[in-house]
């Protein structure tokens, strides 16, 4: 399967409907996984490192991290992308391989996760992003619906 069928098929997967808000996507992301999900701002992140966003998976739960941004949809952004990973299914997906000898106080799957990010070509990235701009584009129908934004500006 392609990466445009893959988010197509993860996308429809998710029975949202053609406009949603972001709380009805972790709602459907949560109940997917059926573990609790909890979205954390980390002021100390700096989108300049490179690291907008990171995805931790611990015992009790699954962590959304993200930097700061005074737009909220570049940080909305940020959350999408990665419940998109979490959608798609890319908590054990390895196309983009850390090396284990890099950031060696960093339990193994938590550095893979956060290097990946750093290597955008790679499939699981390219897909992410993707459905990532799909669920945006909910969101905005949404808002557009209630305020017919598009009616008025096309």
């Amino acid at each position: 399967m392609n990466i445009e069928q893959a988010v197509t098929a993860a996308f429809a997967g998710l029975q949202l409907g053609s406009t949603f808000t972001l709380d009805d996507i972790l709602n459907a992301v949560q109940n997917r996984r059926q573990r609790r999900l909890r979205i954390v701002e980390l002021a100390n992140l700096n989108t300049s490192d490179g690291i907008c966003a990171l995805w931790l998976v611990t015992d009790t739960g699954d962590y959304v991290l993200h930097a700061h941004s005074d737009s909220a949809l570049h940080r909305q952004q940020f959350v999408l992308h990665e419940f998109a990973h979490m959608i798609l299914g890319h908590d054990d997906a390895d196309d983009c391989p850390a090396e284990d000898v890099l950031l060696p106080n960093i339990p193994p799957y938590t550095r893979g996760r956060l290097l990946k990010r750093q290597d955008i070509a790679c499939e699981t990235e390219i897909a992410a992003e993707f459905l990532a701009d799909r669920l945006a584009a909910g969101i905005r129908g949404s808002v557009f619906a209630e305020t017919r934004y598009s009616e008025v500006f096309g």
